[in-house]
C-alpha cells in the first residue's frame, strides 16, 4: 500500500475510534475513552514504516524501533498530547502527532542526542519529558538534506 492510500486508511480507522470514544464518554459521564498508549503508538510506528520508508522491528524493541533506508536507526513516538517521553537516547528521532481527524503531522525529524540534551529530568516511570515546542526549536538546527525523506 502507498503511503498516501495507508495514510488514508489509518485516518478513516482513527476517526471512527475517536467517535466511538465520544460514544462511551456520552455513556459513561465523566470517564475518558481516547486512544493512547500502546495503540497510538503503533499507529505512528505504521505511518512512519509507510511515510519514510522504515523497516520496522519487533514491538517493544529496545531504543529503536526501525531503520531507514539509508542504515539510520530510528526511534518514534507518536503523541496526541503536547509532549513525548524518552527512555534512552535515540541514534534518530522521529516524533509524530496522531490527530483526531485521523491525520497526522511531523513534529520533530532529527538526531536523538539533539533532543536526549533538552530532555526533562528523569520521571518515576524512567522516562525523559520532552515538548513539542522545544522538539520545534530544536527542528531549526536539523538541515532538510539530513531529515528522514519522505516518500510521497
Amino acid at each position: 500500500m502507498n503511503p498516501v492510500d495507508l495514510q488514508t486508511s489509518v485516518a478513516e480507522k482513527i476517526k471512527a475510534l475517536y467517535a466511538i470514544s465520544r460514544e462511551l464518554e456520552q455513556l459513561f459521564p465523566g470517564r475518558h475513552y481516547t486512544p493512547d498508549g500502546h495503540m497510538i503508538g503503533s499507529i505512528g510506528e505504521a505511518l512512519a514504516a509507510g511515510w519514510y520508508g522504515l523497516e520496522l522491528f519487533e514491538a517493544s524493541a529496545k531504543t529503536h524501533d526501525a531503520k531507514a533506508p539509508d542504515g539510520r536507526l530510528v526511534q518514534i513516538k507518536a503523541t496526541q498530547i503536547d509532549r513525548v517521553a524518552l527512555s534512552s537516547k535515540p541514534n534518530w528521532l522521529l516524533v509524530l502527532k496522531i490527530h483526531p481527524d485521523g491525520t497526522f503531522t511531523e513534529e520533530y525529524n532529527g538526531p536523538g542526542k539533539l533532543a536526549w540534551e533538552h530532555c526533562g529530568k528523569k520521571q518515576t516511570n524512567g522516562q525523559r519529558p520532552i515538548t513539542l515546542a522545544t522538539l520545534h526549536k530544536l527542528q531549526a538546527e536539523v538541515p532538510m538534506d539530513q531529515r528522514l525523506r519522505q516518500f510521497v
